[in-house]
Formats: structure tokens, C-alpha cells, sequence
């Protein structure tokens, strides 16, 4: 098993790959299918922060909440794409606020 995965752009993965990661760049519509191939090969899965808002909300969500593998949203190469709002999520996950 890979210990490390990357799901996102050609520069981004340029990058994690010299850091030892294995990546995937998937074409247009095949986010959610790397993500799934990556969580069953990898302990950890990193997922680009412009990528994420191309997978299924429910999806990324229960990846994002299993236990194993670790499944993460990442900052982007460029800098375009804001990360989620954790604090807004971890409120609502407690109760005091409502869901986005």
C-alpha cells in the first residue's frame, strides 16, 4: 500500500511526487473515481482545494469523516481555491450552528 496519495492539478502533483507521493490528475469528470481508487490504495489522500468542489458533496464528506484512510482537502498550487470553512463545520458538528 502507497502510503501517500495526491488527487489534483499537473503542477500540484509535479510537486507531492517529489515528495514521494503517488498522484492522480483526473480528467473532467473523473475526480470522484480517482478519489474512490485512491482511498482503496493509499493511507493517506490528499485532495486538492480546487479539485474538491468537482467530487459529489456527500461523497467528500463521508470520505472526508472515515476513519481510514485519511482523507484531506489541501490549499492549491495557485492559491484560487479557499479551503473549507473547518470552523463553521466543527460548530455545526456540535450543534451550534446550522449546516452551510
Amino acid at each position: 500500500m502507497v502510503a501517500l496519495h495526491y488527487i489534483g492539478d499537473e503542477i500540484g502533483a509535479a510537486g507531492w511526487r517529489l515528495a514521494g507521493a503517488a498522484v492522480r490528475v483526473p480528467e473532467a469528470g473523473g475526480e470522484a473515481a480517482a478519489l474512490e481508487a485512491s482511498r482503496g490504495e493509499a493511507a493517506l489522500v490528499l485532495v486538492s482545494a480546487a479539485l474538491a468542489p468537482r467530487i459529489d458533496a456527500t461523497q467528500l464528506r463521508r470520505a472526508t469523516a472515515a476513519p481510514a484512510p485519511l482523507v484531506f482537502v489541501v490549499p492549491d498550487t495557485q492559491g484560487v481555491a479557499a479551503l473549507p470553512d473547518f470552523a463553521a463545520r466543527l460548530r455545526m458538528q456540535l450543534g451550534l450552528g446550522t449546516e452551510p
